[in-house]
Protein backbone atom coordinates (compact mmCIF):
# COMPACT_ATOMS: atom_id res chain seq x y z
CA UNK A 1 0.00 0.00 0.00
CA UNK A 2 1.36 3.52 -0.51
CA UNK A 3 1.26 6.14 1.88
CA UNK A 4 0.82 9.80 1.00
CA UNK A 5 1.44 12.40 3.23
CA UNK A 6 1.45 15.96 3.63
CA UNK A 7 3.74 17.05 6.44
CA UNK A 8 2.05 18.79 8.74
CA UNK A 9 2.32 22.62 9.83
CA UNK A 10 3.86 21.79 13.23
CA UNK A 11 7.00 19.78 11.12
CA UNK A 12 7.99 21.60 7.94
CA UNK A 13 4.78 23.51 6.35
CA UNK A 14 3.49 22.29 3.08
CA UNK A 15 3.25 25.76 1.69
CA UNK A 16 6.57 26.41 2.90
CA UNK A 17 8.30 29.20 0.88
CA UNK A 18 11.97 28.73 1.49
CA UNK A 19 14.42 31.26 -0.38
CA UNK A 20 18.20 30.77 -0.55
CA UNK A 21 20.07 34.05 -2.21
CA UNK A 22 23.48 32.94 -4.25
CA UNK A 23 26.81 34.83 -2.82
CA UNK A 24 27.42 37.99 -2.80
CA UNK A 25 29.54 37.81 -6.31
CA UNK A 26 26.43 36.29 -7.98
CA UNK A 27 23.55 38.12 -7.03
CA UNK A 28 21.42 39.82 -9.31
CA UNK A 29 23.21 37.58 -11.90
CA UNK A 30 21.05 34.33 -10.80
CA UNK A 31 17.73 33.60 -9.85
CA UNK A 32 16.40 32.94 -6.80
CA UNK A 33 13.80 29.89 -6.03
CA UNK A 34 11.44 29.60 -4.20
CA UNK A 35 10.87 25.80 -2.67
CA UNK A 36 7.37 24.95 -1.84
CA UNK A 37 4.96 21.86 -1.34
CA UNK A 38 7.16 20.01 0.55
CA UNK A 39 5.89 16.79 1.29
CA UNK A 40 6.24 12.94 2.10
CA UNK A 41 5.12 10.90 -0.90
CA UNK A 42 6.22 7.33 0.02
CA UNK A 43 6.68 5.83 3.47
CA UNK A 44 5.81 1.42 4.18
CA UNK A 45 7.74 1.28 7.58
CA UNK A 46 11.47 0.06 5.37
CA UNK A 47 14.15 1.87 4.91
CA UNK A 48 13.30 4.27 1.45
CA UNK A 49 16.64 6.00 -0.59
CA UNK A 50 18.24 6.66 -3.40
CA UNK A 51 15.81 8.43 -5.72
CA UNK A 52 15.73 9.12 -9.26
CA UNK A 53 12.56 11.15 -11.50
CA UNK A 54 11.53 11.12 -14.68
CA UNK A 55 8.86 12.06 -17.25
CA UNK A 56 8.04 9.50 -19.94
CA UNK A 57 4.52 9.30 -22.30
CA UNK A 58 3.00 12.43 -20.43
CA UNK A 59 3.42 10.41 -16.67
CA UNK A 60 6.13 11.58 -13.88
CA UNK A 61 7.90 8.26 -12.64
CA UNK A 62 9.90 7.75 -9.52
CA UNK A 63 11.75 5.06 -8.41
CA UNK A 64 13.86 4.21 -5.19
CA UNK A 65 15.44 1.17 -2.83
CA UNK A 66 13.19 -0.14 -0.55
CA UNK A 67 14.65 -2.52 2.28
CA UNK A 68 13.21 -4.14 5.61
CA UNK A 69 16.39 -4.39 7.18
CA UNK A 70 18.01 -0.83 6.54
CA UNK A 71 20.34 0.88 4.51
CA UNK A 72 23.14 -1.57 4.64
CA UNK A 73 23.64 -4.85 2.00
CA UNK A 74 20.42 -6.90 2.29
CA UNK A 75 19.26 -9.15 -0.24
CA UNK A 76 15.84 -8.53 1.47
CA UNK A 77 15.74 -5.17 -0.64
CA UNK A 78 13.98 -3.80 -3.60
CA UNK A 79 13.56 -1.66 -6.18
CA UNK A 80 10.04 0.17 -6.59
CA UNK A 81 8.64 2.07 -9.54
CA UNK A 82 6.05 4.80 -9.16
CA UNK A 83 3.67 6.31 -11.83
CA UNK A 84 1.49 9.74 -11.71
CA UNK A 85 -0.23 11.94 -14.07
CA UNK A 86 0.26 15.37 -11.63
CA UNK A 87 3.05 14.29 -9.57
CA UNK A 88 1.04 14.50 -6.31
CA UNK A 89 -0.96 11.37 -6.68
CA UNK A 90 1.68 7.96 -7.39
CA UNK A 91 0.46 4.83 -7.69
CA UNK A 92 2.99 1.26 -7.71
CA UNK A 93 3.68 0.08 -11.41
CA UNK A 94 6.41 -1.96 -10.50
CA UNK A 95 8.76 -3.47 -7.97
CA UNK A 96 11.23 -5.83 -8.46
CA UNK A 97 14.22 -7.26 -6.29
CA UNK A 98 17.04 -10.21 -7.40
CA UNK A 99 17.71 -13.24 -5.58
CA UNK A 100 20.80 -13.39 -3.31
CA UNK A 101 21.37 -9.53 -4.34
CA UNK A 102 21.07 -6.07 -2.49
CA UNK A 103 19.51 -4.03 -4.94
CA UNK A 104 19.86 0.01 -4.82
CA UNK A 105 20.50 3.61 -6.48
CA UNK A 106 18.25 2.58 -9.09
CA UNK A 107 18.06 5.23 -12.38
CA UNK A 108 15.65 6.09 -15.29
CA UNK A 109 16.94 6.38 -18.74
CA UNK A 110 14.47 7.04 -21.92
CA UNK A 111 16.46 5.43 -24.75
CA UNK A 112 14.81 4.19 -27.86
CA UNK A 113 11.25 4.76 -27.09
CA UNK A 114 12.02 2.35 -23.88
CA UNK A 115 11.82 3.53 -20.25
CA UNK A 116 14.92 1.99 -18.22
CA UNK A 117 15.48 1.88 -14.66
CA UNK A 118 18.83 0.54 -13.58
CA UNK A 119 20.29 -1.25 -10.58
CA UNK A 120 23.80 -1.76 -9.50
CA UNK A 121 23.45 -5.13 -7.01
CA UNK A 122 25.84 -6.44 -4.47
CA UNK A 123 25.95 -9.99 -3.85
CA UNK A 124 24.88 -10.98 -1.06
CA UNK A 125 24.08 -14.54 -0.52
CA UNK A 126 21.41 -15.90 1.48
CA UNK A 127 21.49 -13.22 4.49
CA UNK A 128 22.91 -9.46 5.35
CA UNK A 129 26.27 -9.34 4.21
CA UNK A 130 29.22 -8.41 6.57
CA UNK A 131 30.79 -4.97 5.76
CA UNK A 132 34.21 -6.58 5.97
CA UNK A 133 33.24 -8.47 2.84
CA UNK A 134 32.09 -6.06 0.50
CA UNK A 135 33.50 -6.98 -2.92
CA UNK A 136 33.31 -4.60 -5.90
CA UNK A 137 34.30 -7.13 -7.84
CA UNK A 138 31.15 -9.12 -6.94
CA UNK A 139 29.01 -6.61 -8.35
CA UNK A 140 26.65 -6.77 -11.09
CA UNK A 141 24.07 -4.27 -12.93
CA UNK A 142 20.53 -5.31 -13.50
CA UNK A 143 17.37 -3.38 -15.00
CA UNK A 144 13.74 -3.23 -15.44
CA UNK A 145 12.31 -1.89 -19.36
CA UNK A 146 9.00 -1.19 -20.91
CA UNK A 147 7.65 0.48 -23.77
CA UNK A 148 4.63 1.86 -21.65
CA UNK A 149 5.26 2.12 -18.31
CA UNK A 150 2.52 -0.30 -17.54
CA UNK A 151 4.13 -3.69 -18.77
CA UNK A 152 7.81 -3.86 -17.10
CA UNK A 153 10.47 -6.61 -17.99
CA UNK A 154 12.71 -7.46 -14.99
CA UNK A 155 14.90 -8.24 -13.55
CA UNK A 156 17.42 -8.78 -16.89
CA UNK A 157 21.01 -8.64 -15.98
CA UNK A 158 23.23 -6.91 -17.89
CA UNK A 159 26.50 -8.10 -19.62
CA UNK A 160 29.09 -6.29 -19.34
CA UNK A 161 28.67 -5.03 -15.85
CA UNK A 162 29.99 -7.85 -13.44
CA UNK A 163 32.23 -6.19 -11.59
CA UNK A 164 30.86 -3.01 -11.79
CA UNK A 165 28.94 -0.76 -9.13
CA UNK A 166 26.69 1.23 -11.96
CA UNK A 167 25.29 4.60 -11.41
CA UNK A 168 23.51 7.21 -13.58
CA UNK A 169 22.96 7.05 -17.07
CA UNK A 170 22.39 8.95 -20.46
CA UNK A 171 22.75 8.90 -24.20
CA UNK A 172 24.09 10.63 -27.30
CA UNK A 173 24.30 9.60 -31.03
CA UNK A 174 22.41 7.00 -30.78
CA UNK A 175 24.34 5.29 -27.82
CA UNK A 176 23.45 4.85 -24.37
CA UNK A 177 26.14 5.48 -21.66
CA UNK A 178 26.92 4.21 -18.25
CA UNK A 179 28.76 5.36 -15.08
CA UNK A 180 30.85 2.04 -13.25
CA UNK A 181 32.62 2.17 -10.44
CA UNK A 182 35.15 -0.87 -10.21
CA UNK A 183 38.60 -2.04 -9.10
CA UNK A 184 41.33 -0.86 -11.59
CA UNK A 185 41.92 -4.35 -13.08
CA UNK A 186 39.36 -5.55 -11.28
CA UNK A 187 42.24 -6.51 -8.43
CA UNK A 188 41.94 -9.42 -6.05
CA UNK A 189 41.35 -6.89 -2.55
CA UNK A 190 39.32 -6.40 0.22
CA UNK A 191 36.35 -3.71 -0.34
CA UNK A 192 37.81 -1.91 -3.18
CA UNK A 193 37.33 1.27 -2.29
CA UNK A 194 39.75 4.48 -2.38
CA UNK A 195 42.21 5.18 -4.80
CA UNK A 196 42.45 1.65 -6.98
CA UNK A 197 38.31 2.49 -8.07
CA UNK A 198 38.10 3.41 -11.21
CA UNK A 199 34.96 5.40 -12.72
CA UNK A 200 34.15 3.62 -15.86
CA UNK A 201 31.95 4.99 -19.12
CA UNK A 202 30.39 2.47 -20.64
CA UNK A 203 28.71 1.93 -23.70
CA UNK A 204 25.57 0.61 -25.34
CA UNK A 205 23.51 -0.25 -28.95
CA UNK A 206 20.45 -1.84 -26.79
CA UNK A 207 20.49 -0.64 -23.24
CA UNK A 208 20.76 -4.28 -22.10
CA UNK A 209 24.52 -5.01 -23.43
CA UNK A 210 27.97 -3.12 -22.15
CA UNK A 211 31.52 -2.55 -22.88
CA UNK A 212 33.91 0.21 -21.75
CA UNK A 213 34.37 3.66 -23.77
CA UNK A 214 36.44 5.58 -21.19
CA UNK A 215 36.76 6.37 -18.07
CA UNK A 216 35.87 9.48 -15.64
CA UNK A 217 38.23 8.83 -12.80
CA UNK A 218 41.56 6.81 -13.08
CA UNK A 219 41.74 6.69 -9.71
CA UNK A 220 39.28 7.28 -6.28
CA UNK A 221 36.48 6.77 -8.82
CA UNK A 222 32.65 7.22 -7.56
CA UNK A 223 29.32 8.24 -8.25
CA UNK A 224 29.03 10.18 -11.42
CA UNK A 225 26.26 12.12 -13.40
CA UNK A 226 26.87 13.54 -16.52
CA UNK A 227 25.57 15.08 -19.46
CA UNK A 228 26.26 15.20 -23.04
CA UNK A 229 26.28 19.08 -25.09
CA UNK A 230 25.37 19.45 -28.49
CA UNK A 231 28.15 18.12 -30.10
CA UNK A 232 28.99 15.11 -27.89
CA UNK A 233 31.14 16.91 -25.15
CA UNK A 234 30.72 15.49 -21.74
CA UNK A 235 30.37 17.50 -18.62
CA UNK A 236 30.08 15.64 -15.23
CA UNK A 237 30.09 15.59 -11.31
CA UNK A 238 32.23 12.86 -9.38
CA UNK A 239 31.70 11.95 -6.05
CA UNK A 240 35.07 11.13 -4.69
CA UNK A 241 34.27 9.48 -1.56
CA UNK A 242 34.51 11.90 1.91
CA UNK A 243 36.51 14.32 -0.42
CA UNK A 244 35.50 17.35 -2.42
CA UNK A 245 33.88 16.28 -5.68
CA UNK A 246 35.39 17.05 -8.87
CA UNK A 247 33.96 19.04 -12.43
CA UNK A 248 34.88 16.60 -14.94
CA UNK A 249 34.56 17.50 -18.39
CA UNK A 250 35.86 15.56 -22.10
CA UNK A 251 35.78 15.95 -25.40
CA UNK A 252 34.29 12.72 -28.25
CA UNK A 253 36.50 10.78 -28.06
CA UNK A 254 37.53 11.15 -24.49
CA UNK A 255 40.54 10.07 -24.01
CA UNK A 256 41.69 13.29 -22.81
CA UNK A 257 40.22 14.77 -19.77
CA UNK A 258 40.10 18.17 -17.57
CA UNK A 259 39.38 17.75 -13.47
CA UNK A 260 39.00 19.85 -11.27
CA UNK A 261 38.43 19.97 -7.59
CA UNK A 262 34.71 21.80 -6.51
CA UNK A 263 34.78 23.34 -3.21
CA UNK A 264 32.33 20.64 -1.05
CA UNK A 265 31.67 17.18 -0.91
CA UNK A 266 28.82 15.61 -2.62
CA UNK A 267 27.15 12.42 -1.67
CA UNK A 268 24.65 10.95 -4.51
CA UNK A 269 25.63 13.59 -6.87
CA UNK A 270 22.62 15.18 -9.58
CA UNK A 271 23.36 17.39 -12.93
CA UNK A 272 20.75 18.37 -14.87
CA UNK A 273 20.14 21.33 -17.00
CA UNK A 274 17.02 23.79 -15.99
CA UNK A 275 16.40 26.93 -17.91
CA UNK A 276 19.39 26.52 -20.06
CA UNK A 277 21.79 26.56 -16.91
CA UNK A 278 23.15 23.05 -15.02
CA UNK A 279 22.27 22.33 -11.18
CA UNK A 280 23.98 20.27 -9.05
CA UNK A 281 22.40 18.10 -6.37
CA UNK A 282 23.16 16.29 -3.50
CA UNK A 283 24.35 15.64 0.17
CA UNK A 284 26.45 18.21 1.62
CA UNK A 285 27.93 17.82 5.48
CA UNK A 286 27.50 21.25 7.52
CA UNK A 287 27.89 21.59 11.16
CA UNK A 288 24.74 20.76 11.67
CA UNK A 289 24.52 17.39 10.10
CA UNK A 290 24.48 16.14 6.24
CA UNK A 291 21.82 18.11 4.31
CA UNK A 292 19.88 17.63 0.61
CA UNK A 293 21.67 20.29 -1.25
CA UNK A 294 20.70 22.05 -5.08
CA UNK A 295 23.16 24.53 -6.54
CA UNK A 296 23.59 26.48 -9.76
CA UNK A 297 26.68 25.29 -11.59
CA UNK A 298 28.09 28.24 -12.99
CA UNK A 299 32.00 29.59 -14.37
CA UNK A 300 33.08 26.18 -12.82
CA UNK A 301 31.91 27.28 -9.10
CA UNK A 302 28.41 26.35 -7.20
CA UNK A 303 26.39 28.63 -5.94
CA UNK A 304 23.56 26.75 -3.19
CA UNK A 305 19.60 27.92 -4.31
CA UNK A 306 18.13 25.89 -1.60
CA UNK A 307 18.83 23.62 1.23
CA UNK A 308 15.70 21.20 1.73
CA UNK A 309 14.20 19.61 4.80
CA UNK A 310 16.55 16.71 5.41
CA UNK A 311 18.75 15.24 7.80
CA UNK A 312 20.42 12.21 8.78
CA UNK A 313 21.03 9.32 6.02
CA UNK A 314 19.30 11.33 3.32
CA UNK A 315 20.19 12.85 -0.22
CA UNK A 316 20.36 11.24 -3.97
CA UNK A 317 17.78 13.22 -5.80
CA UNK A 318 16.00 12.88 -8.67
CA UNK A 319 14.91 15.78 -10.77
CA UNK A 320 12.42 16.68 -13.83
CA UNK A 321 12.29 20.32 -15.41
CA UNK A 322 8.62 21.29 -15.91
CA UNK A 323 8.73 24.69 -18.02
CA UNK A 324 12.29 27.12 -17.85
CA UNK A 325 11.12 28.49 -14.31
CA UNK A 326 9.28 25.66 -12.56
CA UNK A 327 10.91 21.90 -11.72
CA UNK A 328 9.92 19.50 -9.18
CA UNK A 329 12.15 17.41 -7.44
CA UNK A 330 12.50 14.00 -5.22
CA UNK A 331 14.70 13.38 -2.42
CA UNK A 332 15.03 10.90 1.00
CA UNK A 333 15.43 11.77 4.10
CA UNK A 334 15.35 10.10 7.94
CA UNK A 335 14.96 13.41 10.00
CA UNK A 336 11.42 12.34 10.96
CA UNK A 337 10.59 9.33 13.54
CA UNK A 338 7.11 8.06 13.86
CA UNK A 339 5.15 8.45 17.28
CA UNK A 340 7.27 5.77 19.42
CA UNK A 341 10.34 7.50 18.71
CA UNK A 342 11.37 5.09 15.50
CA UNK A 343 12.93 6.94 13.05
CA UNK A 344 11.27 6.96 9.56
CA UNK A 345 13.38 6.96 5.94
CA UNK A 346 11.16 8.28 3.65
CA UNK A 347 11.14 9.30 -0.09
CA UNK A 348 10.08 13.62 -0.52
CA UNK A 349 9.66 15.85 -2.99
CA UNK A 350 9.00 19.36 -3.61
CA UNK A 351 7.89 22.11 -6.20
CA UNK A 352 10.78 24.77 -7.19
CA UNK A 353 9.97 27.78 -8.89
CA UNK A 354 12.21 31.17 -10.10
CA UNK A 355 10.97 34.12 -7.85
CA UNK A 356 10.25 36.58 -10.88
Amino acid sequence: MIFLEKIQLKTILTTLCVVFISTEAMAGKLPEVRVSNVRRVFYNGEHNAFTDLIRFRGKFYLTFRSCPDGHMVHPTSSIIILASDDAKKWEQVHRFSVAKRDTRDPHFLIFKGKLFVYTGTWYSGETTLKYEDYDLNKHLGYAAWSEDGHKWHSPIMLEGTFGHYIWRANTFGGKAYLCGRRKKNFAMAPRGEGAMVESAMLESDDGLIWRTRSLFQEVNGDETAFQFDADGGIIAIGRRGRDNAQLLRSERPYTQWQRKDLDRYIGGPLLVRWGGRYVVGGRKTISGGPKTSMCWLVDDKLYEFAELPSGGDNSYPGFVEISPKRAIMSWYSSNKKDEEGKTITAIYMADLEFLE
